[in-house]
C-alpha cells in the first residue's frame, strides 16, 4: 500500500492541522425550540438559516463525533448545485414544471454558498470554476451526449452546459484518449473540512449550541435521547444522512454507501504543464465505477471513487481508514486519466458513508403530526444540495409556505432497503456488473455501451 496516511477522517483535516479537539457533551436534560441531530453541512446550514429568520430561537444539536465528522468534512470539495437524480422518478409526486423549477433553484446554491461565506468571513478555498466529465471511449461519450439532451429537454439554460469534442477537451485538461468532455459551468471548489468547521463557529456566534461526543439512542415527537441526557423541543430535524442507519427504526432508510479519496503530494510545475490543468477544474469520467476530482489549493490533486460499495448490516468505517485495494483501484484510475502522474507519490487514503435511498432520489421534509423533519439521501451530491435542504427545512420547521416548501422532493417517501442479506447481495452486484461493463467497453475498443450496466441499474432501481 503506498500511501503515508490512511485514515484519520481525512486529508482536509490534516490540512488545517489534524482532527479538532471536542466541544462539550449535553450536559444533561434541556428543552431547546428545536433540536437538531448531527453537525454535518445539513444540521448546521438548517440552524443558520433558522437564526437568519428568527435571531431569538433556541437551537441544539447533539453530535456523537464532532461537527463535520462525517461526509461534511471527508467529500471530494464539489459545490455543484447540480442535479443528479433520476427526473422522472420525481414525477410521481410533482409536476414537470415543479421539477424544472427546483433544478432552476438548486442551481442557485452554489452562489447562495458562495454569499455565505463571504459575508460570515468563512475562508475555505471557494473557488468558482467548471466541472469536465471527460469520455475516454466513443461509449462514453454516446453517454455524454445523451445526458446532454435529456438536460436540455428538461430545459436547462444552455448556458449552464456545454458538449466539447475531443481537442477541444484536450485543450482543457490532457486526460488520455479523451474523445470529448461534458461541461457544467457555475460550480465551484471548496475545503470541505474548512467549510463544515467555519459554518459550525458562524452558527455558534449566532447563539446555537452544539454538543458533541453525544449519542442519540433515540428520536420520537418532542424528545431527542441521548447518552448524555434529554432533548425536549417542539420541532426535531434528523440530519444524519449517511449514519441514519444507526438510528431506531432507520435501520433501513438509507443505506451507508462508501466512496474513497487519494490525495497525492504537491505535483510540480513541470508536471502541471504535462497535463495542461492550468485553472482549478473540476474532473470527472464517464465511465459505469465513475470517479471525480479536484485541484487543491495547494497544488495536489485529490481523486475520489467507490471502493467497497457496502459494507453487511450498514457497518461503517473506522475514522476514515479505507482498504490497500481501494487505494491501488483509485491510484490505477488516476493514473488511467492521467498518466502523467505515475511518478507521483500518494499522501493520503480515506473513506466516508453518503446516504442512499431505495430509489436513489433526495429527499427533505418534516411530519407535522410529530414535529420531525429530515434531509439527505443527496447521493454524493451533499455538499450543494445540504445547503438548500437548511434552506427548506427552516421554512418547514417555521411552518412557512414558500417557493421551496411545495417542491417535488419535500415529504417524498421512498420504500426502505430490503433485509440482509438482499441489500448486501443487491449493491454489490450492482458494483460488480458496472466494473464488468467498464471492461467489456474497453476489452472491445468502447465503441458501444455495455448491457450489463442497464441490468444493473434495473437490479437496484437506480
Amino acid at each position: 500500500m503506498d500511501v503515508k496516511k490512511n485514515g484519520e477522517v481525512s486529508f482536509w483535516y490534516a490540512d488545517i492541522g489534524g482532527v479538532p479537539g471536542y466541544r462539550a457533551p449535553l450536559p444533561g436534560n434541556i428543552e431547546v425550540d428545536v433540536c437538531i441531530v448531527g453537525a454535518g453541512f445539513t444540521g448546521l446550514w438548517t440552524a443558520y438559516y433558522l437564526k437568519e429568520a428568527e435571531p431569538g430561537i433556541s437551537i441544539a444539536i447533539v453530535e456523537k463525533e464532532f461537527a463535520g465528522f462525517g461526509a461534511s468534512g471527508r467529500n471530494g470539495g464539489w459545490c455543484s448545485g447540480e442535479f443528479g437524480w433520476s427526473r422522472e422518478k420525481y414525477l410521481s409526486s410533482g409536476t414537470r414544471e415543479g421539477i424544472i423549477e427546483w433544478e432552476r433553484q438548486l442551481r442557485s446554491t452554489v452562489e447562495e454558498v458562495q454569499r455565505v461565506t463571504e459575508k460570515e468571513g468563512i475562508d475555505c478555498d471557494f473557488l468558482m470554476t467548471d466541472c469536465l466529465t471527460f469520455a475516454q471511449s466513443p461509449a462514453q461519450m454516446e453517454r455524454l451526449r445523451e445526458g446532454y439532451d435529456e438536460a436540455m429537454s428538461w430545459q436547462v439554460p444552455t448556458t449552464r452546459l456545454e458538449l466539447i469534442d475531443g481537442p477541444e477537451a484536450a485543450s482543457r485538461i490532457r486526460v488520455a484518449n479523451a474523445q470529448g468532455a461534458l461541461v457544467r459551468h457555475n460550480v465551484a471548489r471548496v475545503q470541505p473540512a474548512k467549510l463544515v468547521r467555519g459554518l459550525a463557529e458562524v452558527v455558534e456566534r449566532k447563539g446555537v449550541k452544539i454538543y458533541e461526543q453525544t449519542a442519540v439512542t433515540g428520536i420520537e415527537k418532542g424528545r431527542v435521547t441521548t447518552t448524555r441526557g434529554t432533548v425536549k423541543a417542539k420541532r426535531i430535524v434528523r440530519a444524519t444522512e449517511g449514519f441514519t442507519h444507526g438510528i431506531p427504526g432507520n435501520e433501513r432508510q438509507w443505506i451507508p454507501m462508501n466512496s474513497a479519496i487519494v490525495v497525492t503530494e504537491p505535483v510540480p510545475d513541470e508536471i502541471w504543464r504535462e497535463i495542461g490543468w492550468d485553472g482549478s477544474q473540476l474532473l470527472a469520467d464517464a465511465s459505469h465505477a465513475y470517479c471525480y476530482a479536484q485541484r487543491t489549493r495547494g497544488n495536489r490533486i485529490a481523486m475520489g471513487g467507490r471502493g467497497v460499495p457496502y459494507r453487511f448490516g450498514s457497518k461503517t468505517d473506522d475514522r476514515g481508514q479505507t482498504q490497500p485495494e481501494t487505494i491501488e483501484k483509485l491510484k490505477a484510475i488516476l493514473y488511467r486519466m492521467l498518466p502523467q502522474t505515475k511518478a507521483l507519490k500518494l499522501d493520503h487514503a480515506w473513506c466516508g458513508v453518503l446516504g442512499v435511498p431505495r430509489d436513489w432520489c433526495a429527499t427533505a421534509g418534516l411530519d407535522p403530526q410529530t414535529g420531525i423533519g429530515w434531509a439527505g439521501g443527496y447521493v454524493g451530491l451533499g455538499v450543494s444540495t445540504s445547503n438548500f435542504s437548511g434552506q427548506t427545512l427552516a421554512d418547514l420547521v417555521l411552518d412557512r409556505k414558500t417557493e421551496r416548501t411545495d417542491l417535488p422532493w419535500v415529504n417524498r417517501q421512498p420504500r426502505k432497503w430490503e433485509v440482509e442479506p438482499f441489500r448486501w447481495l443487491g449493491v454489490h452486484g450492482m458494483y460488480r456488473l458496472y466494473h464488468m461493463a467498464d471492461r467489456n467497453e474497453a476489452a472491445s475498443g468502447g465503441k458501444t455501451t455495455s448491457r450489463l450496466a442497464k441490468l444493473a441499474n434495473r437490479l437496484t432501481g437506480r
